[in-house]
């Protein structure tokens, strides 16, 4: 029972950080939310890096559908633990750029709780 609510829900995620990068094509304002003070979500070259991570997002997200389509629970734990490592680079990046924290913690925090949580459940399932 577990491992199949530890299943959904990183599927979940992984659907949801997908849809994350398609947003972040389609409309890069929504950018101003990630929790970087000053965002200049106008300016080409930030709408470029914006691209960038849209990318990251999708194939993170595509990385765990894969997983979830062909793997084990375990290979998909595991990899869900190397994934909480984004969410809390993130953190660090908005507490770098002297952004909210409570964008920081709150956001990318729980973010990060909550993917290493499924990891962790995936593995002792």
């Amino acid at each position: 029972m577990t491992d199949t609510i530890a299943t959904v829900l990183a599927g979940l995620v992984g659907a949801s950080v997908i849809f994350m990068g398609v947003h972040a094509f389609r409309a890069p304002q929504a950018a101003a939310g990630f929790g970087i003070p000053d965002t200049p979500t106008e300016d080409r070259g930030f709408q470029a890096w914006l691209s960038v991570k849209a990318v990251r997002d999708i194939a993170s997200g595509l990385f765990i559908l894969i997983l979830l389509a062909g793997g084990t629970t375990h290979l998909l734990g595991w990899f869900m633990l190397a994934a909480g490592a984004i969410p809390v680079g993130d953190a660090v990046i908005v507490l770098r750029s002297n952004g909210p924290k409570a964008t920081a913690y709150g956001i990318h925090g729980a973010t990060a709780v909550v993917i290493l949580a499924i990891g962790a459940l995936l593995l002792i399932a």
